[in-house]
């Protein structure tokens, strides 16, 4: 079941795949790593099981994406997504969940791009209900779906994504329950909505 009222077009025609239906905190401490905005996405392009299929991905943008798990980075007071090096998971001993990115932190073409102009890039973080779009669709088998179901409890993928594959997790984070889900995506709707639990 989908959520219930009417969207005229507005949430599948917004920029961000983040959408807040009850917000926790919108957390602007700290700075971005210079990979903030130069990642790929997904983050892993050499291993095709492990490429997501996410109805909210755009693979054609560089950067962490609005609804894309924002993890700390390294000893000093910076976040970003997932580390990755030489198309592989390399996360450092330090890199933890935070929240969720509400923006691409490269902005939208014709639009302000107030991240690349303050190197800051918010996150949504303790507790809150959102609707997401950026989730893993498939992972360990990439013929093989994932279905979500309300109760689900939602990890930081390898790709910086929700998921609920534990065999796909975040290698430095992937114990933090992130999120419950509470509306799964279904033909209705294509959001995964969840409360969070960071």
């Amino acid at each position: 079941m989908a959520l219930l009222g009417q969207a005229s077009g507005g949430f599948t025609e917004s920029s961000s795949a983040l959408r807040i239906l009850h917000v926790g905190v919108r957390n602007t401490v700290g700075q971005l790593v210079a990979d903030a905005f130069t990642q790929s996405n997904p983050v892993l392009t050499t291993d095709a099981d492990r490429i997501s299929q996410s109805p909210g991905l755009l693979t054609n943008v560089l950067g962490v994406l609005s609804g894309s798990i924002a993890f700390a980075r390294g000893t000093t007071n910076e976040h970003g997504g997932p580390r990755v090096a030489n198309g592989a998971a390399a996360g450092l001993v330090t890199e933890r969940v935070l929240g969720i990115f509400i923006n691409n932190a490269s902005g939208n073409a014709f639009e302000n791009q107030p991240g690349v102009a303050s190197n800051r890039g918010p996150y949504v973080s303790a507790q809150g209900t959102y609707a997401n779009l950026l989730y893993e669709t498939s992972q360990t088998n990439a013929d093989t779906a994932l279905t979500y179901a309300p109760g689900d409890r939602l990890f930081a993928s390898i790709n910086g994504f929700l998921t609920k594959d534990t065999n796909e997790v975040h290698a430095r984070d992937g114990a933090t329950v992130i999120g419950i889900v509470k509306i799964a995506p279904d033909s209705n709707s294509d959001e995964l909505v969840y409360d969070q639990r960071i």
